[in-house]
């Protein structure tokens, strides 16, 4: 049976999971997300590269950072994620520039465990002055390891695709108007999209409602207003892509946060 339990405290957003057939949609999170196998042999592939996570593994995903996800086999897998914003990562960590993860799986015992007693805190409905104290040594050991490389700047053609589409959210995807802004033919726009951010344009334009969805969802526990807000068909259509990213409805995503 498929479990996903999302709770959320001090701006952290955890997530539980447990799954057999469920395979995620290719997406990408506009936050870190940071993470540990508990059983099994969980796979994805994450800008190009297969990668496989064992019992213990460290998960480190970077914000925008595409990938899919899987059991192994039907024997299934456990995990638990943590969702962290950039600039909350960036005011912890006081770094000049936000840490990006060279290494996307690792097995440090030590990490694990700063994963694991936030996300044990955050489910369990702890003292946020506790959870507080948690992302510190969470963010602290993570900021002052080897497993960093210097952020990677957008290219001028991503970060105004993404401005564009951002303010846009609430329409549907115009190739057309992006194409005329770089002066390019619709297919080398969406190659060298594609080729620097791992997905295609109208992936990421999906993700970002998704994303801008569960941000309405969790400001205003209002339904209805999301499907408005972010331009989806209706409220099927809704459904459908935002539980292919997170696996469970937005009404069930609204309720685990009540």
């Amino acid at each position: 049976m498929e479990k996903f339990n999302y709770r959320k405290s001090t701006d952290i957003l955890a997530l539980s999971a447990s799954m057999t057939d469920f395979t995620y949609k290719k997406h990408c999170h506009e936050e870190y997300a940071i993470g540990v196998t508990l059983r099994g042999i969980q796979q994805y592939n994450l800008d190009g590269s297969f990668q496989s996570s064992h019992k213990n593994g460290v998960m480190l995903f970077n914000p925008e950072q595409s990938h899919d996800g899987r059991s192994y086999d039907k024997s299934g897998i456990e995990y638990v994620m943590l969702y962290i914003k950039p600039d909350l990562f960036l005011e912890i960590s006081k770094k000049k520039e936000l840490v990006n993860f060279s290494s996307p799986i690792i097995y440090d015992a030590s990490l694990a465990q700063c994963i694991l007693s936030l996300s044990h805190a955050i489910q369990n409905g702890k003292e946020e002055s506790l959870c507080n104290e948690l992302l510190l040594t969470l963010v602290d050991y993570v900021s002052n390891t080897e497993i960093d490389t210097p952020h990677r700047k957008n290219n001028k053609l991503v970060k105004k695709t993404k401005e564009m589409m951002f303010g846009n959210i609430e329409n549907v995807l115009k190739l057309d108007d992006l194409c005329k802004e770089f002066d390019l033919s619709k297919y080398q726009f969406i190659r060298e999209f594609k080729t620097y951010t791992g997905i295609s344009p109208y992936q990421f334009f999906l993700n970002c409602k998704v994303e801008h969805a569960k941000h309405s969802i969790e400001k205003n526990k209002d339904i209805y207003l999301a499907v408005a807000e972010c331009g989806f068909v209706d409220l099927t259509h809704m459904n459908r892509h935002f539980k292919s990213v997170f696996g469970i409805t937005p009404y069930e995503y609204m309720s685990q946060l009540n």
